[in-house]
C-alpha cells in the first residue's frame, strides 16, 4: 500500500470544489478485519448544499438520513440508495453548511474489486451505513496523500442528476482520464488546470 500523510479535518474544511479537485490522486484506505484495502481516487462529484437541487440537503432539507452532512468536515456521509447500493461522501465546510464530495471511482489497489461507480466502490471496500458520520481517520476509513503527481483534471456535469434545473448541467464532476471511471469522459469535456 502507498504510504503518505493522512488527510486531516483541515483538508476538508475548505470550499467544496477545491476539496473535490484536490482529492483526485489521493488514496482512499479502508481497514477491514485487520487488512487494508485501497484505491486511488480518480472521479468525484461536488454537492453544494441547500441551493443545489441535486444535493440531499437541497432547500435546507435535514433528516436522520443526511444529518452527517450538517456536521464537521472530514467525516463520512454514507447513504443507501435504490435499495441496493451504498454511496460514500466526504463532508466539507464548517458545521451547518451541508456540502459534500461523492466518491465516484477509484483505480483499485491489488486484490480490490472493480471500483468504477459509487456502489461498486463501496462494495469493493466494504463501506456501508455503519461508517456514516465517522471521522475519516485510521484505522477504519481514511485518505492519504502519497505524493502522486497531478494529472490533467476534467470537469463535466454530474452523472444521473436529471431534473435538477440548472444544476443538471453545472460542471461539478471532476476526474482524471482513467479506464476506471464510472462513465467515460464525454467528447465535449472542459479541461481545467
Amino acid at each position: 500500500m502507498p504510504s503518505g500523510l493522512v488527510l486531516n479535518q483541515e483538508f476538508f474544511d475548505r470550499e467544496t470544489i477545491e476539496v473535490a479537485r484536490d482529492l483526485l490522486g489521493k488514496v482512499l484506505v479502508r481497514g477491514v478485519r485487520g487488512h487494508e484495502r485501497w484505491g486511488r481516487i480518480v472521479e468525484v462529484e461536488a454537492y453544494m448544499g441547500p441551493d443545489d437541487q441535486a444535493a440531499h440537503s437541497f432547500g435546507g432539507h435535514r433528516s436522520p438520513r443526511n444529518e452527517s452532512m450538517f456536521g464537521h468536515a472530514g467525516h463520512a456521509y454514507v447513504y443507501f440508495t435504490y435499495g441496493m447500493h451504498h454511496c460514500l461522501n466526504f463532508v466539507t465546510r464548517e458545521p451547518g453548511v451541508p456540502q459534500a464530495v461523492l466518491a465516484r471511482a477509484l483505480e483499485p489497489g491489488p486484490g480490490v474489486g472493480r471500483c468504477s461507480g459509487p456502489g461498486l466502490l463501496c462494495r469493493a471496500l466494504e463501506i456501508d451505513r455503519n461508517l456514516n458520520g465517522e471521522p475519516l481517520s485510521p484505522p477504519n476509513l481514511y485518505i492519504i496523500d502519497d505524493g502522486e503527481p497531478p494529472r490533467r483534471i476534467y470537469e463535466t456535469p454530474r452523472v444521473g442528476v436529471h431534473g435538477t434545473g440548472d444544476w443538471e448541467h453545472k460542471p461539478l464532476r471532476f476526474c482524471w482520464d482513467s479506464p476506471h471511471l464510472s462513465r467515460p469522459l464525454p467528447r465535449a469535456f472542459r479541461a481545467v488546470d
